[in-house]
């Protein structure tokens, strides 16, 4: 029956109901909280989001009127008013789909009210139940995270939404949308909802919006003066006239209907508890079990990024059993049963982490969770037990691990591909690699190696390294490890690999494009890069020692002159020293302090002192010289490999969380090529007699990708025609003819170009071109202006980041921005910079790892006299015979531009030289 009619209240006798958006609690559940499964497999990640936040819900209110709401299946009355509304959502992924049932099962059993009603949307069911309860003076609070809901603002009825911890009441909707409540489908029917495929006034976004109601006050008043309306957003605006009347009325949310509930039917029930403890059995959802029976203390109040970082619904314990392998006979049984495997774990102990000189101590594999074996064959200590032969054994597991069609597993198995080849033996068959499953899963959950993978997904606290080899100085190697605990830590190295396969595979699985992009990219990148490394790079150490003297040179010059400058001489390197000479004597103004309250010389603050100041300068120069010298001038002779003669650095495929690949030993992505000094330690980077360095390198290729992504068409444009991009954009900012433009509005061009697609703000565009602030966002502005689609896009991909918890590559890759909705607001805009950038950054490295891929396979299949001997932000680097260059390079870039199929060209300049500078 309809709601009951009683006598309101005064305000201090009000009581509270809330509402549950369920359908938006289960979506961004779904997309913040990394993949969950039950022991069946079955997915569980969004049940256990939304349950996170009832409960929150319950606990932070006390309130006994809580109802839940969610979508009925089927079409709406907005389906009969267009025909179009949501044709373009995609379908919803059947891992969410089947957590739908039990999630209502949960809920009911929690003794929440469930309501779903036929013909209308979630959102209309609520603002009827908040308009009905507030007549019957009732405090309303909406917990959601939909925009719309905005319109149902009054004095009694607010919103929170739960993921960001954030309420908005009248004046908090003008704060966010720059309108009253009562304005908001107005302002929702002129911006569009490209999700919802409601149309709006094209060009038209937020800020016009609310420009506009801000002067007419009401749709219907702006529709009437449309006439006043000038330039191109004018005549868009008179184009949409007629459709605007639908827009509005699908945005609308319909309060008028008859339900048929009392103020009693919202009243929260006893759970059922039984029934509560069977479900959460069956899902896994072992700590809200144990607090059935053992309520805490205080209530819990866990919001859904705690949920996120406390999820400790790990698989089941697996009693383990691991074997150590010291006879001839119990290693034959063991390759036996590898031999029948499917799949197997695989694990090496070596001597050195360097791959380049690590021996093999030792041999673990596993076939099954939670049983394991290791082979002793190099331990050496006093007392050592007799161990099978390391050659002989190895010689046994050639035709295994060698065979393609036998799928190995491993943690890191790049670096085990390594060590293997120091024994002759050539890895193959590499069809899984945990450390990847997990990068390519979520780079940011955690870290990805074993012993934090295993705590994460599996809860187990695995033997650590130190446990057996001892800290520090005192630490030994693995080779003087005795057996006996050598052999439980490494057999459990195999055991974990394959338990976290288990896990993350099924978590993968349920995401084809993340799965895809392990399968096709991340792994077949392991024996690329392996080859890469392998191949090294030769240097000119004469030269790197020449380039040491000169720096000392010029590190000494800028002492004396900064001493001379700070009228006394003191330490260059010691922050303390720096401190007191800018701050305590020089007086200079104090921009940042430490955490301990200190004045801070942190680099990014004496760039900006460097304005004004010259002492800040050369001490920034100071300190770039003597990096350079300490980090490459001096230690790249030191790492040369004394067989090879070349230095081989190591690449990381799971440590930069957009995708992008990192180096070290040498750290080859860091040598600066805008300084002199910089492209002189390129120039050591040479090739040998009879040989050529090619470099092939992107051309602005995130600047390409923005173009893509944000659909503009004035970049597109640019792109297309081949047009040099800054200087169209310094023709558009500035608004002179292209040949008009000069090299410093080029110059500024570039600086915006760049420096919007990394997020900078004015204040950072003004430091760079020397502007006041208010000149650098006037240009921002007029960027803006003349480059819509880029604005648009940026707003959106924030707003999406900000609904649904993380960002995509074009490729699928997603980036998690757990500070996206942070209450620390420095937390927050650094989490927005990188939902404009990751998307940019993570599909050029997915770009050229697939080149990578590309061009090795093609000198695989190929064998022309050429190496890929460097991976360096955009670039790929090669050694080719002389004879050959212009054949291969044809290839190169044909490979390389074929990487990604956008909307702009794919433009690869290619450069050859004796050395790696030259090749520029």
């Amino acid at each position: 029956m309809p709601l009951q009619t009683q006598t309101c209240p005064e305000p201090s006798q009000r009581k509270r109901l809330i509402l549950v958006d369920g359908s938006s609690f289960l979506f961004r559940a779904y997309h913040a909280i990394p993949p969950l499964t039950n022991a069946n497999g079955e997915p569980t990640n969004a049940i256990h989001g939304v349950t996170s936040m009832l409960r929150k819900l319950i606990a932070d209110y006390h309130s006994d009127y809580i109802t839940v709401v969610f979508d009925a299946p089927g079409k709406t009355f907005r389906n009969e008013l267009y025909d179009h509304y949501k044709a373009h959502r995609p379908p919803m992924p059947d891992d969410l789909r089947v957590q739908i049932a039990p999630l209502h099962q949960v809920i009911r059993a929690m003794g929440l009210p469930l309501i779903m009603e036929s013909g209308v949307e979630a959102d209309d069911v609520l603002g009827a139940l908040a308009q009905h309860a507030e007549q019957q003076g009732l405090d309303v609070i909406i917990s959601t995270g939909d925009k719309d809901m905005a319109q149902l603002v009054t004095e009694h009825i607010i919103l929170e939404n739960t993921m960001s911890n954030t309420r908005m009441d009248i004046q908090g909707v003008f704060d966010k949308f720059g309108v009253k409540p009562e304005q908001i489908i107005d302002y929702l029917a002129l911006i569009g909802d490209t999700v919802d495929n409601i149309p709006g006034v094209p060009k038209v976004g937020p800020k016009t919006a609310a420009k506009w109601l801000g002067h007419y006050q009401t749709l219907e008043n702006l529709i009437a003066n449309a006439d006043e309306i000038t330039g191109k957003i004018g005549e868009n605006l008179r184009a949409s006239l007629d459709q605007l009347p639908l827009s509005k009325q699908l945005t609308t949310i319909k309060c008028d209907l008859n339900l048929p509930y009392s103020i009693e039917d919202l009243k929260q029930q006893p759970m059922d508890k039984a029934e509560l403890k069977n479900l959460l059995a069956e899902l896994g959802f072992s700590s809200w079990l144990k607090m059935l029976d053992n309520p805490p203390a205080t209530p819990r109040t866990s919001s859904i990024e705690t949920a996120t970082a406390q999820i400790d619904d790990k698989p089941a314990a697996i009693e383990s059993s691991y074997e150590t392998l010291l006879t001839e006979q119990h290693f034959n049984d063991w390759l036996v049963q590898l031999e029948k495997a499917e799949l197997f774990a695989f694990d090496t102990e070596t001597t050195s982490l360097d791959y380049s000189k690590a021996q093999i101590v030792g041999v673990s594999f596993a076939v099954t969770p939670g049983k394991a074996a290791y082979v002793p064959l190099a331990h050496d200590y006093p007392g050592v037990p007799d161990q099978l032969d390391r050659s002989e054994i190895l010689e046994k597991l050639r035709p295994l691990l060698e065979n393609p069609r036998k799928a190995k597993l491993g943690q890191n198995l790049k670096y085990d591909m390594h060590v293997l080849a120091n024994h002759g033996i050539a890895l193959r068959g590499i069809s899984h690699d945990t450390m990847l499953e997990s990068y390519v899963l979520n780079s940011t959950a955690t870290k990805h190696n074993m012993d934090d993978l295993a705590k994460h997904y599996l809860g187990v606290d695995t033997i650590h390294y130190e446990d057996v080899a001892g800290k520090g100085v005192k630490q030994i190697g693995f080779q003087q490890v005795p057996i006996e605990q050598a052999a439980p830590y490494a057999a459990e190295d195999a055991d974990i690999t394959l338990r976290l396969h288990q896990v993350l595979s099924a978590k993968l699985a349920q995401y084809p494009e993340l799965d895809k992009l392990y399968t096709e990219m991340e792994v077949p990148l392991i024996s690329v890069l392996t080859r890469i490394e392998n191949n090294g790079v030769l240097i000119d150490t004469a030269m790197l020692a020449q380039q040491s003297l000169e720096l000392s040179s010029q590190i000494i010059s800028l002492e004396q002159y900064a001493h001379d400058l700070a009228g006394q001489t003191f330490n260059l390197g010691s922050p303390k020293q720096i401190q007191d000479i800018l701050y305590d004597q020089q007086k200079l103004p104090v921009l940042k302090k430490t955490p301990k309250g200190q004045p801070s010389t942190e680099e990014s603050v004496l760039q900006e002192l460097a304005i004004d100041y010259p002492l800040p300068k050369l001490i920034l120069e100071y300190r770039s010289l003597s990096k350079l010298k300490s980090t490459y001038t001096d230690k790249l002779p030191q790492q040369l490999d004394e067989q090879t003669g070349r230095i081989h650095t190591s690449y990381h495929q799971a440590v930069t969380a957009t995708g992008r690949l990192s180096s070290s030993d040498p750290n080859l992505q860091n040598i600066p090529i805008r300084s002199e000094e910089g492209r002189k330690i390129r120039q050591a980077f040479i090739a040998p007699e009879g040989r050529k360095i090619v470099a092939a390198d992107y051309s602005q290729i995130e600047l390409r990708i923005m173009a893509h992504l944000s659909a503009d068409s004035g970049l597109v444009k640019a792109f297309s025609e081949g047009q040099d991009v800054h200087r169209a954009t310094a023709a558009e900012v500035f608004g002179v003819a292209p040949e008009q433009v000069t090299s410093d509005l080029r110059r500024s061009a570039k600086a915006i170009n760049f420096g919007l697609i990394y997020g900078m703000s004015a204040f950072g565009l003004a430091q760079q071109l020397g502007l006041s602030r208010n000149q650098a966002q006037s240009y921002i502005d007029l960027y803006f202006t003349r480059y819509p689609g880029v604005k648009n896009y940026m707003d959106s991909i924030r707003e999406q980041a900000r609904e649904q918890g993380y960002v995509e590559t074009l490729f699928g890759r997603r980036l998690y921005l757990p500070e996206i909705n942070s209450r620390n607001a420095a937390r927050r805009q650094y989490a927005e910079r990188t939902a404009i950038n990751a998307p940019m950054q993570g599909t050029a490295a997915d770009i050229i790892k697939r080149a990578m891929i590309a061009a090795d396979r093609w000198l695989f299949k190929e064998t022309p006299d050429a190496k890929m001997i460097m991976q360096v932000h955009d670039e790929l680097v090669f050694e080719i015979a002389a004879d050959q260059v212009a054949d291969c390079a044809a290839n190169i870039r044909t490979l390389m531009c074929a990487a990604a199929d956008l909307d702009v060209p794919l433009i690869v300049d290619i450069g050859t030289g004796n050395n790696w500078d030259e090749a520029h």
